[in-house]
């Protein structure tokens, strides 16, 4: 069973402009769709109620025709597809769509596109190069085009369905349309149910997922009866974000600026939230009595109570191949494989964000890449944050103090020994002699990478610091 999805409303206010509704009223003097189309005059929302009368407005084509091919010359199927909306949406929502065409993240994919190249390809290439929009065919960029790029709102709606688990894409729609009934014109709105992320945000992060209190399985013998999801990934239950569980939807937090805003100075989607822990809990984070010392936690640093990581992939390019290709909307040349293990979810890794502050990390990319452009296999390894959406009481003082995983060693015994730690890795050591889970070593002489060079795992005397500080009693942070 696919998990709730809850529905509030944000209230966006639209002014039209007099001329326009003008020629909306002298195009609803002679419209010729309803002879065909009179059942979709109904269904629209107050806000929208000058549509029925007025097909052209949105959808182009011939009001006055009096066949269809002359009436449904020039006609556009789908009006809030990005490519058409400047034209459509736009005449009335004018801001709104340029920002979202030019800059947003969620259009141009500049976070993804650029941290992809920089460990694929070792450069981002030029700036004005660094989006969905104009990728080319190098190994970094055939792996965003086959694999990455259908999570974009560019991609182009084209049947009249919505799919809680493959929808993507749309433009417009891809937020504001919530069903489309057979007998009635498919309601806009601004009251976007979960559903509508679910599509893209129960991938990469995972936080769709995460946030409802699912995680992801590798399939094997031992799980091969626990739940799975429609596009066939197994998962298995976790502790839900309190937010969900007191039946918060997504928008109640992430409003139209994080959204629909230009993030053109933002360097990915994390930077452009504008929500914070603090809107809402101003009052309880000033009372809570974290002290000086634990003055450079995010929220999210003590409060995750568990977050997805993946330590395992293989991805290999065969030119001989097939694949669809998300850019060129089309089957091309060249295939991505894609061979994933060591999928689980627990405590994650504790580092220094962009902020300097102690924030969640997960790996990012812990794979060998394999392209006929490589000499020879390639191996990367980098973490980078995420806020995992998985709200919950705090973890406890030994879960960050005591634990090798959270001073992004990996798993294995750490102890005090002649005035330094000393760490025993339970995991096997990789190419880069880094345990398969780690993150980074005692000394940060080995991996270390994070998307950004502003961010960084624990140092050497962080690390010790965290590791010899008095927890106090057992237990006595998750009762805070």
């Amino acid at each position: 069973m696919l998990p709730r999805f809850g529905v509030t409303f944000c209230v966006l206010f639209m002014v039209l402009p007099a001329a326009w509704t003008a020629a909306a009223d002298q195009a609803a003097a002679v419209n010729n769709c309803l002879q065909c189309h009179f059942a979709r005059q109904e269904g629209f929302n107050p806000k929208h109620a000058f549509a029925p009368g007025s097909c052209v407005t949105c959808h182009a084509g011939n009001s006055s025709a009096t066949t269809q091919e002359a009436a449904h010359e020039g006609l556009v199927g789908f009006p809030g597809n990005l490519q058409n909306a400047p034209a459509t949406c736009g005449q009335c929502h004018a801001d709104t769509v340029d920002d979202i065409v030019e800059g947003n993240l969620m259009h141009t994919g500049h976070g993804m596109v650029r941290v992809t190249r920089d460990i694929v390809d070792g450069t981002a290439g030029p700036p004005e190069s660094i989006n969905l929009q104009s990728l080319g065919h190098g190994a970094a960029d055939s792996m965003l085009r086959k694999l990455c790029a259908s999570c974009h709102l560019g991609q182009p709606k084209t049947e009249h369905r919505h799919d809680v688990m493959f929808d993507r894409g749309g433009g417009c729609l891809a937020c504001h349309v919530q069903d489309y009934p057979k007998n009635e014109h498919p309601m806009l709105t601004t009251a976007v149910s979960d559903a509508r992320c679910f599509g893209c945000h129960s991938r990469s992060g995972r936080i769709s997922l995460s946030y409802t209190g699912l995680a992801e399985l590798v399939p094997s013998a031992e799980n091969a009866g626990n739940l799975r999801l429609p596009d066939g990934r197994h998962v298995e239950r976790m502790p839900a974000d309190v937010h969900y569980l007191a039946g918060m939807s997504c928008i109640d937090c992430h409003k139209a600026g994080d959204l629909m805003g230009n993030h053109g100075a933002a360097r990915n989607q994390r930077d452009a939230v504008e929500a914070r822990c603090t809107d809402c809990h101003e009052r309880e984070a000033a009372i809570l009595g974290h002290g000086k010392e634990h003055e450079r936690l995010t929220c999210a640093a003590c409060h995750s109570q568990w977050a997805p990581q993946c330590f395992g992939c293989h991805m290999e390019f065969d030119p001989d191949g097939q694949q669809w290709d998300h850019v060129d909307q089309a089957i091309t040349a060249g295939r991505w494989h894609e061979r994933r293990w060591d999928i689980g979810s627990g405590l994650p890794a504790l580092g220094v964000n962009a902020a300097g502050m102690i924030d969640v990390f997960v790996p990012g990319m812990i794979m060998t890449v394999d392209h006929p452009e490589f000499e020879t296999e390639k191996f990367v390894r980098m973490f980078g944050p995420l806020s995992p959406h998985t709200t919950g009481r705090a973890r406890s003082c030994e879960s960050c103090h005591r634990s090798s995983e959270a001073l992004g060693l990996g798993a294995g015994s750490l102890v005090a020994g002649d005035g330094d730690l000393v760490f025993r890795p339970a995991r096997e050591t990789l190419r880069d002699d880094l345990p398969a889970d780690a993150w980074t070593n005692l000394e940060n002489s080995l991996g270390g990478r994070a998307p950004f060079p502003d961010q960084r795992p624990l140092n050497p005397e962080e690390m010790r610091r965290i590791f010899n500080a008095d927890t106090g009693q057992p237990g006595a942070a998750a009762d805070r």
